[in-house]
């Protein structure tokens, strides 16, 4: 009520109406890709005041949020952000999964019926189809009857289809194979805007094939491990993972253009892009609210591939914060300054290299998956006669055949309950739960009640899986995420603009507040499955 009260309405006819003007001309949704809440606080000093900092002073910091449920992926992370509600109602339960109707492993944004648009790559066919539910963006265009213009953009695609919804006017990705254009799909247009084809041609990506060193003298890196480690991959062609890169030459090996993924120019990139979208879209540049999705993914490939400890991780964030700087600049230009809306955040965290926190007597380690899938087909051998009982595993899920049941005669329910006893007494399993438990039970708290978020009936598997902490199905080198821990949980989430009260909290946020926290700024519907809460202490 109090949120309510100190906006500002005006009356018509139709009743209160929040007024055009106290809107914000422009909405920007940030996330940033596999960031650790702790990134904010080990890397401030290296900050300058016109990124995260200008975030942090200027507007409001959540310093308490989480994910609400399992797994914490890209997909359901970037969904779950701009929909407010989590995988058990969207639907997109992984980057991929096994779908049950079909038979086959599915790709959250992989859509045959459409085809790509800027490369004849087979592989750039995507849509939002398998996300069931709608995003702000969405709202926000049925709210502005379509005025509104809605433009997603990342380096990965999922990054960019998902939080512009299914009503967006663009999507664009990053295609880099031997080509280093921003691509899209049909499912939007039919062919590449002007400005975007200039963008392209323009050989921006080829201006970022050079020596990647670190931007200050490396001996100032003292917030994370030594640039010589063995917890680091590295790059094909490179004998050690250190400083510096020649990343034309290390290209040839490294997928050309795919190269810069790993690097910070791969954020670089997506900021040019950003920038250049503001302009040629004009985007902000009336009173009806337009909403930009910008998911700067690089920061994930760097993390999987040199750790969270990395000096290489610590430069990929000193310049991704001169990145949001002039981003920020941009915005003040082309929007004005107080004009526009930002939020800021991350799709999931990541654990330490476990060969890493091995070496500080922290409990760690790796799952060899090849002994646990001998000794459950022994298992099922011995129990049923056969293997065939089990259709798929993948995603630390278990589906089961049901047609081989019926054959055999079996029940459903007593042989999910015999494999989650079987399960159990493996190692590193901690939990292990049946599709009828989630479906049954309501969890309020615990990883029971992450997990039931993330269970989507339709879609989820009929045995759960939940590992020991920081042991993880990976290379020894590198980082990764995907549990319900709280180095894959606790993220980011900044506020500030137009509406946006100044101030911190330690109370806990949880990322489904992101969207109904949005939409009662802009006096709109709400996500239709949206289940979180308007965050009234961040709103003025």
């Amino acid at each position: 009520m109090k949120y309510f009260l100190s906006l500002l309405f005006v009356f018509s006819f139709t009743g209160p109406v929040l007024a055009q003007n106290e809107k914000p001309k422009l909405v920007v949704g940030i996330v940033v890709d596999q960031m650790r809440y702790d990134y904010l606080t080990r890397f401030y000093d290296k900050y300058g005041d016109g990124g995260f900092k200008r975030m942090m002073n200027e507007g409001f910091n959540c310093k308490n949020n989480h994910f609400n449920y399992v797994p914490t992926y890209t997909g359901p992370g970037h969904a779950s952000i701009y929909t407010g509600t989590t995988p058990k109602y969207h639907g997109i339960i992984s980057n991929n999964w096994y779908d049950k109707e079909t038979k086959k492993t599915v790709y959250c944004a992989g859509d045959d019926s459409v085809i790509a648009v800027g490369t004849d790559s087979e592989l750039e066919r995507m849509s939002p189809h398998r996300m069931k539910t709608t995003t702000f963006a969405d709202e926000n265009r049925l709210f502005t009857q379509s005025k509104g213009k809605t433009i997603g953009i990342s380096i990965k695609d999922r990054g960019a289809i998902l939080p512009a919804g299914h009503s967006a006017n663009a999507a664009y990705w990053f295609r880099g194979k031997t080509e280093g254009y921003f691509v899209s799909s049909s499912y939007y247009m039919e062919s590449l805007p002007k400005w975007v084809n200039k963008f392209n041609k323009s050989k921006v990506a080829s201006s970022y094939l050079k020596p990647w060193n670190t931007l200050y003298d490396i001996s100032t890196y003292t917030e994370s491990g030594e640039d010589l480690n063995a917890f680091e991959g590295g790059f094909k062609g490179k004998e050690t993972a250190t400083f510096p890169y020649d990343l034309k030459t290390l290209s040839k090996l490294n997928g050309n253009f795919d190269i810069l993924k790993a690097t910070p120019y791969g954020n670089s990139i997506v900021a040019d892009f950003a920038i250049e979208a503001l302009k040629a879209e004009q985007l902000g540049k009336d009173n009806i609210t337009d909403v930009l999705t910008v998911s700067f993914s690089s920061t994930d490939y760097v993390g999987h591939n040199f750790g969270v400890n990395s000096k290489e991780i610590e430069d990929t964030y000193i310049r991704l914060d001169k990145d949001l700087k002039r981003f920020f600049e941009a915005l003040d230009a082309q929007v004005g300054v107080g004009e526009y809306t930002v939020f800021l955040t991350a799709d999931h965290g990541a654990v330490d290299v476990p060969s890493y926190l091995k070496t500080l007597k922290i409990p760690a380690g790796y799952l060899n998956k090849t002994e646990r899938k001998q000794q459950f087909n022994a298992f099922l051998m011995k129990t049923y006669g056969t293997i065939d009982v089990v259709e798929n595993t993948s995603n630390n899920q278990i589906f089961l055949n049901k047609e081989k049941l019926k054959e055999l005669d079996l029940d459903l329910n007593d042989v999910q309950n015999t494999i989650v006893n079987e399960q159990i007494t493996y190692p590193h399993i901690s939990k292990a739960y049946t599709a009828t438990t989630m479906s049954s039970v309501n969890f309020t708290d615990g990883i029971e009640a992450l997990l039931q978020k993330g269970f989507n009936q339709k879609r989820s598997g009929d045995i759960i899986l939940v590992h020991d902490p920081a042991y993880i199905s990976y290379g020894k080198t590198g980082s990764t995420h995907g549990s319900g821990l709280n180095y894959d949980t606790h993220v980011p989430l900044l506020f500030f603009g137009k509406g946006i009260h100044k101030g911190k909290t330690l109370k806990k946020t949880e990322v489904t507040d992101i969207a109904p926290t949005i939409s009662a700024l802009l006096g709109i519907s709400f996500p239709n499955f949206a289940i979180g809460k308007p965050l009234e202490f961040v709103l003025e």
